[in-house]
């Protein structure tokens, strides 16, 4: 009777991306025409008309929000995860801002029609490893300056080995279009939004969150505290965290 539709957004996966062989000269996109492919995928791909949950975690969950402005009787009920309905600013683009100037400045970038990844990937995943997940978590894994190093070190092989300087940079640039917050009163289906305490790309002491939630006509917002089991932004992949609210709001939006 169900099933589940996991896309890989554009730019992203096996989904169509500059280092397919574009390079600099693939089209920008945004958050919103992700959404767009997403439900043509959905539509004309697929054949569906209607979906029982929309829910996303992190890019995921933004785009959970503008599907429920856009789309707003298209699914019973929405779950986004480590995101905020509104524009991204402060700290959060301040991290995307410093990994998008550091490519765009580095020579070896040459424009995006490098032969081998330019040094600026390296600072893209020290920025990505500073960012996701919480500083308890990180001094357990690293709890001297030589540990830190090998930690990191590694971390940033494996980005480096895996990814692709102007896959990420046209990724970060997309979100430059994300701002659900003009029309949150637009969504109807009941929505769950789940953050965690220690997500430090979403910090829960801003409070955007719980003022942006009271807009939404059957909104609702939960903030999972800090514990040995959160991952800082990561924690929206530990399903043991949100499972039972999960069962809850498919439960209460059953029709």
């Amino acid at each position: 009777k169900f099933f589940i539709v996991l896309p890989d957004g554009i730019g992203h996966g096996k989904s169509s991306k500059p280092s397919d062989g574009l390079r600099a000269k693939f089209p920008r996109y945004g958050y919103r025409d992700m959404v767009d492919a997403q439900y043509r995928l959905l539509t004309d791909g697929l054949g569906v008309n209607h979906a029982r949950l929309v829910m996303g975690t992190s890019m995921g969950g933004m785009h959970t929000w503008l599907w429920g402005e856009t789309h707003p009787d298209f699914m019973d009920a929405l779950m986004p995860l480590a995101s905020l309905p509104t524009q991204i600013s402060g700290r959060n683009r301040a991290w995307r801002r410093i990994i998008i100037d550091a490519i765009r400045n580095d020579p070896g970038w040459s424009g995006g029609e490098y032969k081998t990844q330019p040094p600026s990937l390296r600072t893209a995943a020290e920025m990505l490893w500073f960012m996701s997940s919480n500083p308890l978590l990180r001094q357990k894994e690293a709890p001297t300056l030589a540990k830190t190093d090998e930690v990191l070190d590694k971390f940033v092989a494996d980005i480096v080995k895996a990814d692709d300087a102007n896959d990420v940079l046209y990724a970060l640039e997309a979100s430059r279009d994300y701002d659900p917050a003009p029309d949150l009163e637009k969504i109807r289906a009941p929505l769950l939004a789940i953050n965690s305490a220690d997500d430090l790309i979403n910090p829960p002491e801003l409070r955007i969150l719980e003022r942006e939630i009271k807009r939404v006509p059957h909104g609702r917002a939960l903030v999972i505290p800090l514990s040995e089991k959160t991952r800082g932004h990561g924690s929206h992949t530990i399903a043991a965290l949100w499972k039972d609210e999960l069962v809850r709001l498919l439960t209460e939006s059953a029709k």
